[in-house]
């Protein structure tokens, strides 16, 4: 139900985006589609630091399988899914950066108000996508966090049981 009301939702937001940015000049959108370009490469710049930094044997700790061998609900897919996004954001905003000069020197066999919605529309539908990549960045610190609180506590109940066979 709730992904029905996201997608809903992404979907009314987009069409708003191009029918109300159908007046908006791209020369005035262009910045926030390189908005969209440096949030995507600081993204993917983290994440990447994060493969590369963490400790690979924290990570294999905290992204392990089930015991059944299955693979566990959360996973190292976690670290790539924003990776990809990013990649796709970044990709999308340098076509459109590169595609855009050229088609202005050109006739469009679509009104300039249209192409000015379908590019206001894609704007929209990017960074909507871009705002779920920053919430999945969340979803691994998460995940990592849960097991060394997990650890710390498992440690402090060992450090009680062995104290109190101490005393006795």
């Amino acid at each position: 139900m709730l992904r029905v009301l996201a997608w809903t939702f992404a979907a009314v937001a987009v069409l708003a985006g191009g029918w109300f940015g159908r007046t908006v000049p791209f020369a005035e959108q262009w910045p926030v589609f390189e908005g969209l370009r440096t949030t995507a490469a600081i993204i993917f710049g983290v994440i990447g630091a994060w493969l590369a930094i963490i400790y690979p044997e924290r990570l294999k700790l905290s992204f392990k399988r089930k015991k059944d061998g299955g693979p566990s609900e959360t996973g190292i897919g976690q670290l790539f899914s924003p990776v990809v996004n990013s990649t796709l954001i970044l990709g999308a905003v340098l076509l459109i950066g590169v595609i855009a000069p050229i088609a202005k020197r050109y006739p469009l066999p679509l009104d300039v108000e249209w192409c000015r919605a379908i590019s206001y529309g894609v704007l929209v539908a990017l960074t909507l996508f871009q705002l779920w990549t920053v919430l999945l960045t969340l979803v691994p610190a998460n995940t990592i966090k849960s097991f060394v609180d997990h650890e710390d506590e498992a440690k402090r109940a060992f450090e009680g049981l062995t104290s109190l066979n101490q005393k006795n």
